[in-house]
Parts: structure tokens; sequence; C-alpha cells
């Protein structure tokens, strides 16, 4: 390694450290996004039958919603206490708490989604035989498509930037090298890190805004009129 290495200087960007570390980035990626999207995954399992509860026992709207609420405002660090004695040192600590946290932004989207479809589209398909299963399938879910799905974008950029903070567990993906290279104060290995996780959560945004559009395009049509 050359003195002008900027290993060496310890330079904020460095090229040398992306092509010698390229498997260790690699990993920590691949690990990144598949706790990200498995708890986005399973939040989204998870909170649509809630959704569905919420919406129809109203009783229970007001409860589901403020204890989602409560969780979001757990601090990190005390979360991943809470659940270190059921999970032990390991991924599902950090998939857990994700979709705890998930499940405020899902829930409300989800619900307000479900409300938002007019009282006579209902009507008319239940007046033409539509069951509860099918109404909710081809009619209503469609519907609240668009609010669905913006809960879910909006999970899925908060779970790749909370996955970081499992680096304390040994289980945060990229922010397992943030962590390292703030303890060394390894500067490419920081920036590289934080921008390669940034780079995901707009990447898995555009994903699902695309995805967005393929499954509504009446929206695109509505706007165009």
């Amino acid at each position: 390694m050359s003195a002008n290495s900027c290993l060496v200087a310890n330079d904020w960007i460095c090229g040398e450290y992306v092509r010698t570390r390229g498997q260790e980035l690699t990993d920590a990626t691949v690990q990144h996004l598949v706790i990200a999207a498995s708890a986005v995954a399973i939040a989204v399992v998870v909170a649509f039958p809630l959704a569905l509860l919420a919406r129809r026992w109203r009783p229970a709207a007001g409860s589901l919603l403020g204890l989602t609420t409560v969780l979001y405002t757990i601090p990190s660090l005390a979360m991943y206490a809470l659940l270190l004695p059921f999970f032990g040192l390991s991924m599902a600590v950090v998939v857990c708490g994700l979709v705890l946290y998930s499940l405020t932004v899902l829930v409300r989207n989800m619900l307000t989604g479900l409300r938002s479809v007019p009282a006579d589209v209902r009507d008319a398909a239940l007046g033409m035989g539509y069951g509860r299963g099918r109404l909710l399938l081809t009619v209503e879910l469609p519907l609240a498509l668009p609010a669905v799905m913006a809960g879910i974008r909006i999970a899925t950029v908060s779970a790749v930037s909370l996955t970081t903070i499992g680096a304390i567990v040994g289980h945060g993906g990229l922010g397992n090298l943030i962590y390292s290279g703030m303890q060394s104060y390894f500067k490419a290995e920081v920036l590289t890190a934080s921008v390669l996780c940034v780079l995901l959560a707009v990447t898995a945004d555009l994903l699902l805004l695309g995805v967005q559009r393929a499954l509504t395009p009446w929206a695109r049509k509505g706007r165009t009129a």
C-alpha cells in the first residue's frame, strides 16, 4: 500500500476501500436487504387483519391505533433490550423490532384506505351478489391500494434506515460497518456504508412506486383526464 493511498490518508471518499472490501460490502448489503424486506413483509401480514378488525369493529380502532403509536415511541435501544430475552442475540430481534415499528404506519394507512371506499360502491357490489370476501378482494382492496402502498413505501424506507440500529446486536447489515467505522474512525467505511444505505432506501421506494403505478392504472388515467 503506497503512502499516497486514500486508505492510509483515511479519506472520506476512497475508491480503494470499495475495491478491496467489495465482498464485505456485498455481504452487509444482502443482510440489510434481508432484514428490512422480511420485517416489512411480516408487518404487512400482521397489519392487514388488524386494519380489517379496526374497520369492522369501531371501538377497537382507537385502541389498536393507540397501541401501535405507543410501540413506535419506544426507543430502539429499549425495544431491543425488551426483545432480547425472547430472541437472544439473533437477527430475529432486529426483524421483530422493525415489525413493531412498521405497524403504526401500515395499520393507519390500510384503515384509511379501506374507509375511503365509497359506501355506494360497497352497496352496489353487495346488490350484485358479491360476498364479503369477494367484495374485499375485488372492490375494496383495489380502491384502497394507493393508501396501502403509500404506507408500505413509508414503512420500507423507515425499515431500511432503522435496520442500522441492529448493529448493537451484531445484525445491522450496513449498520455493522457504520458502527465499526465510527469506533475506529475509519472515514471511508462510515461514508460508503451510509451512502449505500441511502441508495437502498431510495431504490426500494422507487421500485414500490413503480409497483403502485402498475397496480393502479386507473389512477393515472384519472389524473390525465
